[in-house]
């Protein structure tokens, strides 16, 4: 993290987030003092150097801010008297979304399993276990030769057996917090030392439907629009715009050639976890990649080629910053 400051008669602050960077170098391209630099992205993204993935030259830096509108991560952060200019009415937005529908949503999780950058807070709760499944059990310990036979074969885990033959110590234990009254354990038990009787049949009627309650929200700054929860979200309830759309695409040549297994550069730098290497050549699920360019920048052989057709950053009512930001969709 770093930060560059200027008073006087307007006080700018220019403030990086590491933990936002994908390292995609796209502040990098639209910076006009080039004052922003980008480390080496591969070792830092693999753990082998402790550093930033950016660092800037703060004398040549005039915070002008074009660097933290053009990020779609919110990893830079320009203020103006305090306020970001993110926030400005007169300067550019992204026209982004990352958002779920608690109302749709059925808090499954497979969300929050599924998300590359832990940008999704959720927690869930579930109805008590015992006001659904009802019903008796007892052991009787006299009659108990401690076979070991039920704690094999209960389903739930609710009885354990300890025969310490050695020691002549014998115990069994039954927790029925988790006893689903199943009867297998009364079953199987040769010496009928176990009585189960499950109620849950009789008192269907009177056992209400369970309802379960939850929680889940994405972390926008955390996020970078990849689409892993909406693609495996089972009921539609998450919306995703993401920043760019285009292609990206292998352009080998006889020189340049993929090295996949060996290099896996751009699988290491991805926050999205689209890439992967198949039959040894580096493979992009364009389903969940953001055009961010961070395996393009990471690339040792640069045979990985970046086309972007549009953006949705929206408001860019400065010509200058016009032709610099439209530099990041080849226009």
């Amino acid at each position: 993290m770093f930060t560059v400051e200027r008073t006087g008669d307007e006080a700018r602050v220019l403030t990086y987030k590491d933990d936002n960077c994908v390292a995609c170098g796209i502040c990098t391209n639209v910076c006009p003092t080039t004052s922003l630099r980008l480390g080496p992205v591969v070792p830092i993204a693999r753990g082998l150097i402790e550093m930033d993935y950016l660092s800037v030259n703060s004398n040549t830096c005039v915070l002008c801010g074009l660097c933290s509108i053009a990020c779609p991560f919110d990893s830079l952060s320009l203020t103006l008297d305090g306020e970001e200019i993110k926030e400005l009415e007169n300067y550019p937005k992204w026209d982004v979304e990352s958002s779920i529908n608690e109302e749709e949503c059925m808090f499954c999780g497979r969300c929050y399993s599924a998300c590359p950058n832990d940008a999704i807070l959720y927690e869930r709760s579930l109805p008590n276990r015992n006001n659904l499944v009802r019903g008796e059990i007892s052991i009787n310990e006299d009659d108990c030769i401690y076979c070991g036979f039920c704690d094999d074969i209960c389903p739930a885990g609710a009885i354990s057996v300890d025969a310490d033959i050695k020691g002549d110590n014998y115990s069994i234990k039954l927790d029925e917090s988790k006893c689903v009254y199943c009867k297998l354990c009364a079953k199987v038990c040769p010496e009928e030392a176990i009585k189960a009787v499950c109620t849950i049949c009789m008192e269907a009627d009177n056992i209400k439907i369970p309802s379960i309650k939850g929680n889940v929200f994405i972390v926008g700054d955390d996020c970078v629009y990849c689409s892993w929860c909406k693609e495996i979200c089972p009921v539609d309830a998450v919306t995703i715009t993401k920043p760019f759309e285009g292609s990206l695409s292998l352009v080998e040549t006889d020189e340049a050639q993929c090295k996949g297994d060996s290099c896996h550069a751009c699988q290491d730098v991805c926050p999205c976890n689209a890439v992967a290497i198949e039959d040894n050549k580096s493979v992009t699920n364009s389903t969940f990649c953001n055009l961010c360019g961070a395996c393009v920048t990471a690339c040792p052989q640069n045979i990985r080629e970046l086309k972007r057709t549009s953006m949705k950053l929206t408001n860019i009512n400065s010509e200058a910053w016009k032709d610099s930001l439209n530099n990041l969709i080849g226009k």
